[in-house]
């Protein structure tokens, strides 16, 4: 018997060279892109007339467009239903007196159709805290100088000299 091993077999392109691409591309899953080349990271080149790229790109734009216009309107149109689905079920109990005798019953399934005039079944209007004020507005202060001795000296006021009274001293 043999036993796995995790020896990954060497591929070699159309001249002869070993592929070390493959080493890179080993265990991805899906459709990931893995870029081995620098070749692999160029534009590759849009021809406006492929019908392919202007189809799929009509229809995202259309998409969009579609979006930003129902959102915009007041009142919304009613969506398109999903197409009809038939279940067939059978019950595990077979018998006369179950299930009405009926060996099998087919269902259909068909989705209520959403009144647009609907009011919203969930209050949404929960308050919310208020964010922060705006920031104070900054005092234009000059630059704080020394008080000189002249100035401390002018702003001293004497005392008030009275009619009335005045202090012994």
């Amino acid at each position: 018997m043999h036993e796995p091993s995790n020896a990954i077999p060497l591929k070699v392109d159309t001249e002869g060279k070993i592929k070390f691409d493959t080493i890179l591309k080993h265990n991805i899953k899906g459709n990931k892109i893995v870029y081995s080349n620098f070749v692999d990271l160029l534009l590759k080149e849009l021809r406006e007339d492929d019908p392919k790229n202007k189809k799929k790109t009509r229809q995202i734009l259309e998409a969009l467009v579609s979006s930003k216009i129902s959102a915009a309107m007041p009142i919304q149109h009613a969506e398109k239903q999903a197409p009809v689905q038939y279940i067939r079920y059978t019950p595990s109990q077979q018998g006369p007196a179950f299930n009405s005798g009926a060996k099998q019953r087919i269902t259909q399934m068909v989705e209520v159709q959403k009144d647009p005039m609907e009011l919203p079944r969930f209050k949404i209007n929960k308050k919310i805290p208020r964010g922060p004020p705006s920031p104070p507005v900054p005092i234009l202060h000059s630059p704080t100088q020394k008080v000189t001795i002249k100035e401390q000296q002018n702003w001293k006021i004497p005392s008030c000299i009275s009619n009335w009274k005045n202090a012994k001293v």
